[in-house]
């Protein structure tokens, strides 16, 4: 375990889904950030706040400062 977040696959589907559960946040990793936002639907990318996280920490930071 070295703390790095990796990829996923399936991302479009889990954020659409997401959005249709009511997430208003959703971390995933940098490298999809990166690569797959752009399918993404815009009605997605404007109700879910969509952060790109590369490592645990980030995450943790998200989850228990903010």
């Amino acid at each position: 375990l070295t703390g790095k977040v990796l990829p996923i696959g399936g991302l479009k589907e889990k954020l659409i889904a997401a959005y249709k559960a009511g997430v208003k946040k959703a971390l995933i990793p940098m490298k999809n950030y990166e690569r797959d936002l752009d399918d993404i639907p815009d009605e997605v990318k404007s109700h879910v706040d969509i952060i790109g996280v590369s490592r645990i920490e980030e995450v943790l930071k998200e989850i228990f400062v903010k």
